[in-house]
């Protein structure tokens, strides 16, 4: 399973340096890539159960390095990814707060990857992903609570650094919801 997912993100990456470098508006460009290489994906693992929806990970992450290596900024590239990759999970049938979580997840990564600012990228993605989600008809609290839980985990797996810095950010960010953020915190420290 492990060479199939580094398999799709190489293949994601690709595919998102050939599009981006040859489009106008790279990051419209970069939401439909996205979105249609996680519907691929997801067809392609054959089953839209949730431990499927893990190849979102390597595709966001895929993605955000394969967008960084044009030159794009790294804030909108995290946006318009989230949002493709959220819509692309719903459109293959995915559970859209499970599929939320593992794309923040992959937005963590991918920033880190690249080297960039983790903290902002979390916010940014927890931010795109609840509001894309709420677009889509979920709970946008559901939706915050599981894309928290999803910065916290990729940041503490990269680092004890990086999972203060994703875990400060999201609590000094004025949109999202202080109760929710304290209580994914809380939850992710047991």
């Amino acid at each position: 399973m492990i060479d199939l997912l580094s398999e799709v993100a190489q293949k994601v990456k690709d595919g998102v340096m050939a599009v981006v470098k040859t489009a106008d508006d790279v990051l419209t460009s970069l939401r439909g890539v996205v979105k249609e290489q996680v519907v691929g994906s997801l067809r392609d693992v054959g089953d839209v159960a949730t431990s499927s929806l893990e190849v979102l990970v390597d595709v966001v992450d895929g993605a955000i390095t394969g967008a960084n290596e044009v030159g794009s900024s790294l804030t909108q590239v995290v946006k318009e990814t989230v949002t493709g990759a959220v819509m692309g999970a719903s459109e293959a049938g995915g559970d859209v707060i499970t599929a939320v979580g593992q794309v923040v997840r992959g937005a963590v990564k991918g920033a880190s990857d690249v080297g960039g600012d983790v903290g902002g990228a979390a916010v940014s993605a927890v931010e795109e992903a609840v509001s894309t989600a709420g677009r889509l008809g979920a709970s946008t609290a559901d939706a915050t609570r599981e894309a928290a839980v999803g910065a916290i985990k990729a940041a503490d797996a990269i680092g004890s650094e990086a999972g203060s810095s994703v875990r400060k950010a999201l609590l000094s960010s004025a949109s999202l919801p202080k109760d929710i953020i304290e209580a994914a915190i809380k939850g992710s420290e047991k």
